[in-house]
């Protein structure tokens, strides 16, 4: 475990590139650090590093290399920042909800890694409001080795979460709201929904 003992070292952690296409630095910024003034920095960089990585590699560069530039909304939260937005009622679920999840330096219960980030597709964006989030969350199921998806309403952003031991499961809030794939394996005729996807 190495924990930041200086502004260098910060820096130097922001540096850091998790794969072809993205640095540390992309997925520290928070709204509620800099609302609150509390520090949003990993308490176990070599444990943030290694599970943003495979967040990066394995599902963020598939996604930017079909779709074009896709934005960070959230990504790493300490867990100080995490339980703040949890209090505040600023849409974090509990500290132990989001280990290994938003809180990258943390196992979760099972002691499994895993990591997750809130992102928009902007090319994805007049697709949508043509017809709805389900086309980009089969096109995810049926190509990516993701743990889980949660539609959100705004700019339809997206949490999409590696994890070592993958669930598949798939969530919105954005109608038809609730579950909507659990563990299934890729499926052929599911592709219908995202025909003329790069």
């Amino acid at each position: 475990m190495r924990k930041l003992e200086s502004f260098v070292s910060l820096e130097n952690l922001g540096r850091v590139r998790l794969s072809r296409s993205f640095f540390m630095r992309d997925f520290l910024y928070s709204e509620i650090s800099n609302f609150y003034g509390v520090p949003n920095i990993p308490e176990d960089t070599d444990l943030a590093i290694q599970n943003g990585m495979r967040l990066c590699e394995e599902l963020l560069e598939p996604l930017q290399a079909t779709f074009g530039r896709i934005a960070i909304r959230s990504a790493y939260r300490s867990p100080t920042v995490n339980q703040l937005g949890n209090e505040k009622g600023h849409n974090c679920g509990s500290n132990e909800s989001n280990y290994a999840a938003h809180i990258w330096d943390r196992r979760d219960k099972n002691g499994q890694c895993g990591a997750m980030a809130c992102i928009v597709v902007p090319r994805f964006l007049e697709r949508y409001e043509a017809t709805d989030w389900r086309s980009m969350a089969y096109w995810i199921h049926n190509n990516l080795p993701y743990s889980q998806l949660q539609f959100f309403s705004k700019l339809c952003a997206f949490n999409i979460g590696w994890h070592e031991n993958p669930t598949r499961t798939i969530h919105s809030f954005i109608e038809p709201r609730g579950l909507l794939v659990r563990g299934e394996p890729p499926r052929a005729e599911w592709e219908r929904h995202y025909e003329g996807f790069p």
